[in-house]
């Protein structure tokens, strides 16, 4: 039995920061040195009193509606997240409630970032292998807006929020592959909230700011840029290539390349790295910014509506994040 990506939708908020607003409150960067770096124009943002939950449910809601998905016919929903609604009950019961799915359907919640999407993929194929459902809701939602510092310029102008929603099932538009992971835990410090868990529950107030006026607290985001950046570059060839060899291919059979989209940056780095046609190298951040887990569903959603693919396609889609955690997966349209 295969598994398909069948339909594919997405929602960003309503409320936008653009380059201007940001500009406005870090006088050192501009709008065009913003831009030119990082690809990005505008980020959509969360309201204060909007979840990755309610993201998640406008995704799938916009998913039945464009494709006319009678919502009865799901059978299991998995939610990637890493900011639920709650420490407990799991997220994606609420949804599943919200939503008024089937209650003979089962859910579960990932916690992963920027490789979420393609590990929450392997899940659902596996279920759908399994026998064990026929049609998943996957669900990618993340809100770090409601994680970063006010002055963190860094972080604020490379994320953004955003949901989507697929269905993984046994036929559709794109039959998924096979995929490679790996997994390195010892770089976990290096993109990390430290409060709010079991470990530290409750805030260490402990903010301080650099030399350059970043800031630096257990109770918000920290990134450390450098690194984050040298685990990319060292690990994004290792994965591309032992997936091409589990789907058993070479590079040079891959009609487009959509990777998890940080920024403008980052993505030319790796394309040149990985000796890349730039214009089989699908971008897709100027108007949302890196959404986490759901930045290449997303911008598989404008591949397709663009016409970068078209039926008989091979995509290879390859996403590094925080953990660290990397993966790939070849999808066949």
């Amino acid at each position: 039995m295969e598994a398909y990506i069948k339909a594919i939708s997405y929602y960003l908020p309503e409320q936008i920061i653009d380059n201007k607003t940001l500009a406005k409150e870090f006088p050192e960067w501009s709008e065009e040195k913003i831009e030119k770096k990082l690809g990005i124009k505008i980020r959509h943002i969360a309201r204060e009193d909007e979840t990755a939950a309610d993201l998640a449910i406008k995704a799938a809601e916009a998913l039945f509606s464009e494709y006319r998905i009678d919502k009865d016919i799901i059978d299991y929903c998995i939610l990637c997240t890493e900011s639920p609604d709650y420490i407990l009950p799991t997220t994606a019961c609420l949804i599943q409630d919200k939503l008024k799915l089937s209650n003979k359907i089962g859910v579960l919640d990932i916690n992963l970032g920027c490789s979420g999407f393609i590990a929450s993929l392997s899940v659902a194929k596996g279920l759908v292998f399994a026998g064990v459902a026929k049609n998943i809701l996957l669900l990618t939602a993340e809100t770090y807006s409601k994680y970063m510092h006010p002055r963190d310029k860094g972080n604020r102008t490379i994320f953004g929020d955003g949901a989507t929603a697929s269905i993984i099932s046994t036929e559709g538009l794109a039959q998924i592959g096979e995929f490679s992971f790996g997994t390195d835990g010892a770089g976990a410090e290096n993109l990390i909230v430290k409060t709010g868990g079991a470990r530290n529950r409750t805030p260490l107030n402990d903010l301080t700011f650099d030399d350059f006026g970043n800031p630096r607290s257990s109770d918000y985001i920290y990134m450390n840029g450098p690194e984050i950046l040298n685990y990319t570059l060292d690990r994004i060839p290792e994965v591309t290539a032992e997936v091409l060899e589990r789907n058993g291919l070479i590079l040079e059979d891959i009609d487009l390349h959509v990777f998890h989209q940080a920024n403008k940056y980052i993505a030319g780095l790796q394309r040149r790295k990985l000796r890349v046609p730039e214009e089989i190298y699908y971008c897709c951040y100027e108007n949302s910014g890196n959404t986490v887990s759901s930045t290449i569903p997303i911008a598989l959603v404008h591949a397709l509506k663009d016409g970068s693919i078209k039926q008989g396609t091979k995509v290879l889609s390859v996403a590094q994040g925080l953990g660290y955690t990397w993966g790939g997966v070849i999808l066949f349209f």
